[in-house]
């Protein structure tokens, strides 16, 4: 990524390695979904317009960061984000998160509000995964709920059984419709193998638990949802998310674009091209 390696020490001691470009303006900083790591945005830190700083993060448990045995909760991955925020003395920052990555920034607004976020960009997550019995159909459906409860424990019981490495395989396989690049299948898929089972199922589990729709409307930054037709994510809990953001705005990939889960690495010219108009806007 041409980017400047550095590492952090939470506040619960954990040892957490990101990526900065360095570059002038407002910095973004961009969080990886569940399994996966920064390598995610190896297009961005140079693709997202000339001299942006972008900054990337393992989160724990991810990548080269420390993978101990405590931890494994969005709240505590939030509380990570912001000793990075802190650690690089960070006042005012454009956030991004893909997939899980976009729950920690909820996590993130839900304990500490928007008062250094200028901007967000909120790619491809649902607001809430699971499918829980207290919500109606309708409730269910609008929120792009992907599991049901039996089905998310089934999940978690496989990811950390002997057949792990199939289930994840398969996994990753379902975040792609039609016939994937096999090289960026082979890409996701390995980046997936750095997570340990001891850290990802837990984070599956409690990441999958989280209702976001009351934080929904607390979100008061201009922001911007991207959703892909050929993701395993329905478009429509994109624009569901869009309408309960005050003033948000709604992007859709084409499958012709995206048809999958990553449109940064799909179609890294056409992501960064939407992202970095948003940013680049006056107010």
């Amino acid at each position: 990524m041409g980017a400047t390696m550095g590492e952090l020490t939470t506040s619960d001691g954990v040892r957490l390695t990101y990526r900065d470009s360095g570059g002038d303006g407002v910095p973004l900083l961009m969080l990886h979904g569940w399994g996966q790591t920064q390598e995610m945005f190896r297009h961005q830190a140079s693709g997202l317009g000339s001299g942006r700083r972008v900054v990337t993060l393992d989160l724990r448990g991810h990548g080269t960061s420390e993978k101990p045995h405590h931890g494994y909760r969005i709240a505590r991955l939030a509380r990570d984000v912001l000793d990075l925020v802190d650690h690089l003395e960070l006042a005012r920052f454009d956030a991004l998160g893909w997939s899980m990555g976009v729950s920690v920034w909820w996590s993130f607004i839900d304990q500490w509000g928007t008062g250094r976020i200028r901007r967000f960009v909120a790619v491809d997550q649902p607001a809430a995964v699971a499918a829980v019995p207290w919500m109606s159909v309708e409730e269910q459906r609008d929120c792009g709920a992907i599991f049901d409860v039996a089905g998310l424990l089934d999940l978690a019981a496989g990811l950390a059984g002997p057949d792990g490495e199939h289930v994840r395989w398969q996994f990753v396989r379902g975040m792609f419709s039609g016939t994937p690049d096999p090289d960026l299948l082979a890409f996701v898929a390995e980046q997936i193998r750095s997570t340990p089972p001891y850290a990802g199922v837990p984070l599956l589990f409690d990441h999958c638990a989280q209702d976001w729709r009351d934080v929904l409307p607390r979100v008061d930054v201009p922001t911007l949802v991207i959703a892909c037709d050929g993701s395993h994510v329905a478009p429509a809990s994109q624009r569901y998310i869009a309408d309960r953001v005050r003033g948000a705005r709604l992007h859709v990939f084409p499958a012709t674009v995206a048809s999958s889960h990553f449109p940064f690495l799909e179609s890294p010219a056409a992501f960064n091209a939407v992202v970095d108009a948003f940013l680049s806007e006056q107010p």
